[in-house]
């Protein structure tokens, strides 16, 4: 039996380490750079990544690399619904309070999926829906998340997905995107100004806290949602997101 560590076990442990890692490195990574960056011995991260290479969570590329297997896509879109389904009451308190739609969204790959939402009681069709993925660069929710990433992981990310526009809003530029992310995490929100949907503002902020990276949203049209009012519901969406990520810390 493997020596436990902590009150757990090592090899188990050592093993979602290296999935981690493996994530963190963009998905996909050699077994010398997995052992520069978990102090692991060699032999020891190629027996963890041989079994799991055999349970289908890591798969061994043409290159010898390694990368996430797709046994993970299920377990990780399994865990956004339920992760969706804990927080819906909370997004309903905060419909209630700010009288537009509350959404919950993940940061899936390089893409955001949205997990949760509640619409508002105003009749006025949305563009986001859940289980919906889109590109971060485009939405305020991606933006609430990218700026929190380093630098160099968010110009990766753009580098794989582009920066193609939906609106002619949308920021398409990496130097602008990237000088707009500052600003996100200088101000703690970030503003969906038509930028995925004419004519809808959406106010964004981070769950720092959250096990993986996530953004709680409010949206409206932007005749109804304006500058000027997001000033006062932002404390509402502070608050939630607040609550969310306190409570998932706890879960």
């Amino acid at each position: 039996m493997a020596r436990e560590s902590g009150g757990g076990v090592q090899s188990l442990q050592r093993a979602f380490d290296l999935l981690e890692r493996l994530a963190d490195a963009g998905g996909e990574a050699s077994l010398s750079e997995l052992a520069a960056t978990s102090g692991l011995p060699l032999p020891t991260i190629h027996r963890l990544i041989r079994t799991l290479v055999a349970l289908g969570y890591v798969r061994q590329n043409s290159n010898r690399r390694y990368a996430l297997g797709p046994r993970l896509i299920r377990l990780g879109e399994s865990a956004s619904r339920q992760f969706g389904t804990w927080a819906r009451p909370f997004l309903a308190q905060l419909v209630d309070q700010v009288e537009e739609t509350a959404n919950l969204a993940v940061l899936d790959g390089d893409e955001v999926v949205y997990v949760a939402q509640v619409p508002s009681r105003h009749s006025m069709r949305m563009f986001t829906e859940v289980g919906r993925r889109l590109l971060p660069h485009g939405t305020g929710v991606g933006k609430a998340m990218l700026a929190r990433l380093p630098r160099d992981e968010v110009r990766a990310l753009l580098a794989r997905t582009g920066l193609p526009a939906y609106t002619p809003n949308t920021i398409t530029d990496v130097d602008a995107l990237l000088a707009e992310l500052d600003r996100v995490a200088e101000q703690g929100y970030a503003l969906d100004e038509g930028e995925q949907e004419l004519g809808v503002r959406c106010v964004a902020v981070p769950l720092p806290g959250a096990p993986a990276p996530a953004a709680l949203s409010v949206s409206g049209p932007d005749s109804r949602l304006t500058k000027e009012s997001v000033a006062g519901i932002l404390p509402a969406i502070l608050g939630t997101a607040a609550h969310l990520t306190t409570q998932a810390t706890r879960t």
